[in-house]
């Protein structure tokens, strides 16, 4: 087995060491107990994904009884590129929720059991990338699931929290549902439960059904639209740094198992590309509308992962479509770009994730309209929510740009093409990510703005302070890499690159140094923003130096005749997008609570307003199906009427129609 199958058995021998040495540990050392094992298994299972990236795939299996055999264990560079995610922000999500859990007071025993399936998340996931033998695949990840289940509802007391695991319980369960159709639909074909056996399954069979099976289950867990409903709900119940590590890394498993899928296709490429392009599109426009207008800003930041999940869907879709064309540059440009994103995601997603739960621990409301001018109080994370915003926007210097960038070329090289109909569909992508892009700035804008600029709106029981520095160290370490790929986009894309390269089997390659070369272009784009932010930065300390030591006079503001303004004249979330909303009306449903002006109400009462969005898909869709779902089932309550003689006779028609299908041959 060599020193990487090692590594496997003494992170399995540390995980459960350290799983029973926290029930004996004080309150105060459980989480640091967990970042260690959550560290010590990152090491080697990233040693091994370091291994593969410069020697090549590893291949181990072990013997799991007569009914499942073999057992493979297979490691190669599209496994090693998401285990070094999963391990980095794994890293940073127990690193910042050692420090976040701190201020809330916590009893021993609910703290055991969230390290510990914070340790059993990190490790399924990591085994996710790992197996490929379909049933213990689907135990791996059911493991997944439901240990993130449970950290969701860390706050189990409170009912919106449960709602909120349970509806995540039963989308994930739907989600393995169609995992385990597709899986079984290959057995039957192959008589093999092994990946290869999609490969052969593809083989001799159209492509186009079982891929969207598989489509469908990763995608639930990606968040793919209609598909999504789940992430609104769990993102904002689970805590802060599980909500970071969630957005990071478990939507991008579903991202893996498509890309796996992929790496198995033999035809129907051109139409799985268009299919999986107009669907992304349509999932980044949706995201990213609904953020907007959404006012509790974990939510909002749900939304985007929807939209960023769409812009990593348009790069896949990008490749398949290089694939069916024969064109090796859209094919790495689309692949590469969405793999690129996949890191980036992980990266600001969970900075803003982290830097967002600074806030709500400080202020204990996650309603942006109830905060403002906390950039006086919390300076640190405000610059770092800031660094997130303007990294998810797409804009340099930060690592967001380099992704969308090669996206963006990506594009305009499918526009190449002589055929009409996918010009017509990239034109049409195009189009989207440039509104995608255009309203993420009105988003972040409208975020930091309300919450951080200004002045305070409603006052605090407590006043907010700057987060502890175990709370900051991780964020620190989050922004070091973003700049990274920011500014040696080279050394990233050269990983990309050989991963790609080995990516299809028998696919023509080639098109590597048009991926590569961009970095050149990229990089220089991010050099010059940042001489024009040195720029800028170098105006401003001449002007503090020149103002040095001289008399200063503050006047307040012109005030437009009104002398006496307050904190609620200022704009609120709701004033800044109400435009938006009020144009994607048919898509963003607002539901408002207010009591309307009586006729004749001469000298009306004080009244309240409130409003929230809606769902799109859950409220016109999901809600519709399941109330006639309950309508339709409520006419048959009677059968369990809780009446004795009523079930027995249930057990004796039951044996009678038994008995006589067997008579008549029915049932042999």
């Amino acid at each position: 087995m060599g020193i990487s199958g090692s590594f496997l058995y003494y992170s399995f021998a540390i995980s459960l060491l350290g799983i029973l040495s926290l029930f004996f540990l004080p309150i105060r050392l459980k989480a640091n107990l967990a970042v260690l094992v959550i560290f010590l298994n990152s090491i080697l299972t990233s040693f091994i994904a370091y291994h593969v990236l410069t020697e090549g795939t590893f291949e181990s299996n072990f013997y799991a009884g007569a009914m499942l055999g073999n057992v493979q264990i297979v490691v190669d560079t599209l496994s090693a590129w998401f285990i070094l995610i999963i391990n980095f922000t794994s890293i940073t999500g127990a690193l910042y929720g050692s420090g976040y859990l701190k201020a809330y007071d916590n009893p021993a025993s609910k703290l055991n059991l969230h390290w510990t399936l914070f340790i059993l998340f990190h490790l399924s996931m990591v085994w996710v990338c790992m197996l490929q033998h379909s049933l213990v695949f689907l135990v791996a990840w059911e493991v997944m699931s439901l240990s993130s289940m449970l950290l969701v509802i860390f706050d189990y007391d409170k009912p919106k929290t449960l709602k909120a695991g349970i509806n995540y319980l039963v989308q994930m369960h739907i989600s393995v549902t169609f995992l385990t159709v597709a899986f079984i639909w290959v057995y039957f074909q192959t008589g093999s439960f092994s990946f290869l056996a999609v490969r052969t399954f593809f083989g001799s069979n159209s492509n186009l059904w079982l891929f969207l099976i598989f489509f469908v289950g990763f995608g639930i867990k990606a968040g793919f639209v209609p598909l999504h409903s789940w992430l609104p709900h769990a993102h904002p119940a689970a805590p802060s740094h599980v909500s970071g590590v969630m957005s990071g890394v478990i939507v991008k498993l579903g991202i893996y198992g498509i890309f796996r899928m992929i790496s198995f296709l033999e035809s129907d490429f051109l139409l799985l590309g268009e299919i999986v392009v107009t669907v992304s599109v349509l999932t980044g426009i949706y995201g990213i509308l609904n953020a907007a207008v959404h006012r509790d800003f974990k939510r909002m930041l749900a939304y985007c992962t929807i939209e960023n999940i769409g812009i990593i869907g348009i790069g896949m879709g990008l490749g398949l479509i290089g694939m069916g064309t024969g064109s090796p540059v859209l094919y790495y440009l689309g692949f590469g770009g969405a793999l690129l994103h996949v890191l980036n995601h992980s990266l600001f997603k969970s900075l803003l994730f982290y830097s967002a739960g600074s806030v709500y621990q400080q202020t204990h409301t996650r309603d942006m309209d109830k905060l403002g001018g906390l950039i006086k109080r919390m300076p640190k994370t405000a610059i770092l929510f800031l660094i997130g915003a303007i990294a998810i926007g797409g804009l340099p210097p930060f690592n967001g740009f380099i992704s969308e960038f090669i996206l963006y070329s990506g594009l305009l090289e499918g526009l190449k093409s002589d055929n009409l109909s996918q010009i017509s569909l990239l034109v049409f992508t195009l189009a989207g990510l440039s509104i995608i892009g255009g309203i993420s700035v009105l988003t972040f804008t409208k975020t930091f703005g309300t919450i951080f600029l200004g002045s305070e709106r409603e006052s605090h029981e407590h006043k907010p302070l700057e987060v502890s520095k175990i709370m900051l160290v991780p964020q620190y370490l989050i922004v070091a890499v973003m700049l990274s790929v920011a500014f040696v986009p080279q050394f990233y894309l050269n990983i990309l690159s050989s991963l790609l390269g080995n990516f299809i089997p028998g696919f023509v390659h080639g098109g590597a140094s048009g991926f590569t070369e961009s970095a050149g272009t990229i990089a220089n784009v991010n050099i010059y923003s940042m001489l024009f932010i040195g720029l800028a930065a170098l105006i401003w300390i001449l002007r503090a130096y020149i103002a040095k030591g001289k008399s200063k006079q503050i006047q307040p503001s012109w005030g437009c005749a009104y002398v006496a303004p307050n904190s609620r004249m200022q704009y609120t979330g709701k004033s800044f997008s109400k435009s938006l909303g009020k144009m994607f009306g048919f898509l963003l449903i607002e539901e408002k609570k207010y009591k309307e002006l009586s006729v004749g109400e001469i000298f009306p009462k004080p009244r309240k307003h409130a409003s929230h969005y809606l769902d799109f898909f859950e409220d016109r869709v999901i809600n519709f199906v399941t109330h006639h779902l309950v309508y339709a089932t409520n006419y048959f309550k009677f059968i369990q009427n809780g009446r004795i003689q009523s079930y027995v006779w249930y057990g004796i028609v039951f044996m009678l129609a038994i008995f006589l299908m067997t008579v008549v041959n029915i049932l042999k």
